[in-house]
């Protein structure tokens, strides 16, 4: 089955705010398509999984957590989250927590198109 990924780069407000609506969006129309959505959060905005003092961080983490509640997969990389010491947390919102370079390369194997903000 085809796959779209949404990777949530850049921590600016768009990009955050954006970048996490367009997997809902895609995934409204997803099943129609026989296309799945996956998201993967690394560097910056992986850090704003933790913070909540914008208000773009504040929708970006709305919107994380709706994407999880609706059924998507969505990632950050391990190795950062025990870093920042989010690895818990991120856990328990139901975030799937991968090294990162094994999700890039799982990405690529898998023939998905990768779409980054």
């Amino acid at each position: 089955m085809p796959k779209t990924v949404i990777h949530l780069f850049h921590d600016d407000v768009d990009s955050l705010t954006l970048g996490s609506r367009v997997p809902q969006r895609i995934h409204e129309v997803a099943a129609d398509h026989d296309v799945t959505v996956e998201v993967f959060c690394f560097g910056p905005a992986q850090r704003s999984l933790a913070a909540s003092g914008s208000t773009a961080e504040q929708t970006f983490n709305r919107q994380i957590d709706e994407l999880v509640a609706s059924g998507v997969r969505v990632g950050a990389c391990v190795n950062a989250a025990r870093a920042d010491g989010a690895e818990q947390a991120l856990e328990q919102r139901g975030l799937v927590l991968r090294v990162a370079r094994d999700e890039f390369l799982r990405f690529t194997l898998e023939g998905a198109t990768v779409v980054t903000f």
